[in-house]
């Protein structure tokens, strides 16, 4: 039965594109991603969105984890999380396919609110900010009523607002509630990693010290950093680190600022520490990176969009 649904929605996409790269629909949250050949891991970040995987497969990279995600599963990120992916076993006869939602959390908040959902996590432990989950019939069926809208543009704006926020609901209460809705993330204003996460996120390309960011959120050093790895796989100056050189190389690959620009733009004071620590992630010098990104339209297009769909 899920089989037959995921294909009823390959099909609905490709009435769509049948275009590889990443496909703006005429429902602002959703989008289509097509690939027809391999991908090597590309750095990227993560940004609030579940993504469906329709065909192929997608190995995702978070710190020392590895997650494979295959037909009927989705991925849902509940941060901005630096991750590395690759499309595994593409080909133009067999394409990988995937949907992306974007959401806020905002959103997921107002759903608990209005619809009075109460979660008890399973443990006390926190989480990683992004997971793997299966999908079941019901969640696919919501995607061929989101897919089947865009034939009715007039109604696209009220009716897939609504389906978005019923998909919301089964994921708050279906059996990964507990990972989609993690307090930490929503009380970003009470003190705490929650709000950490945020600060950073936000002030990247300022400096700081991890004394400092703990002292500011009546932390500990080591509660700080045990907390922060355990929701983004890494310590918090890392996780500025990505955040900073994943925006020099937007920068760059935009064509808007050279190196040493970039470099400056995100925070850097040193060149030297930049080129150092951009080749160490990125596996290239950063010009050399740039033009062998400029030379593949593809992953020009995947690393633009920020997006492991």
């Amino acid at each position: 039965m899920l089989e037959k649904d995921v294909d009823q929605i390959i099909a609905l996409t490709e009435k769509i594109t049948i275009a590889d790269g990443r496909f703006q629909t005429i429902i602002p949250f959703l989008s289509i991603s097509r690939r027809s050949s391999q991908t090597p891991p590309i750095p990227s970040v993560l940004t609030p969105s579940f993504c469906l995987i329709l065909q192929g497969t997608k190995k995702i990279h978070f710190g020392k984890d590895i997650i494979y995600a295959h037909a009927g599963d989705f991925l849902a990120s509940l941060i901005d999380l630096p991750a590395s992916a690759q499309i595994d076993g593409a080909t133009k006869e067999f394409p990988y396919i995937g949907l992306r939602i974007d959401f806020t959390t905002k959103e997921i908040a107002s759903v608990m609110m209005e619809a009075e959902i109460n979660i008890n996590p399973k443990n006390k432990k926190l989480n990683t900010g992004a997971f793997l989950g299966k999908s079941d019939a019901n969640f696919l069926e919501l995607f061929i009523r989101l897919l089947n809208l865009i034939d009715h543009p007039q109604e696209v704006r009220f009716l897939s607002a609504l389906i978005k926020r019923e998909m919301i609901f089964k994921l708050l209460t279906g059996d990964y509630g507990h990972l989609f809705f993690q307090q930490v993330f929503f009380d970003q204003q009470a003190k705490g990693v929650g709000k950490a996460i945020a600060w950073i996120k936000e002030n990247y390309t300022s400096s700081f010290t991890a004394q400092e960011l703990a002292k500011s959120n009546n932390m500990s050093v080591s509660a700080l950093h045990h907390k922060f790895k355990a929701i983004t796989t890494m310590g918090p100056l890392q996780y500025q680190k990505q955040l900073r050189l994943q925006a020099a190389r937007r920068l760059m690959l935009s064509g808007s600022k050279d190196v040493t620009s970039a470099a400056l733009e995100v925070g850097y004071e040193s060149p030297s520490q930049f080129n150092r620590e951009y080749r160490r992630l990125f596996g290239l010098p950063p010009l050399q990176d740039i033009k062998a990104l400029q030379k593949n339209s593809a992953a020009v297009e995947f690393f633009k969009n920020r997006s492991v769909t």
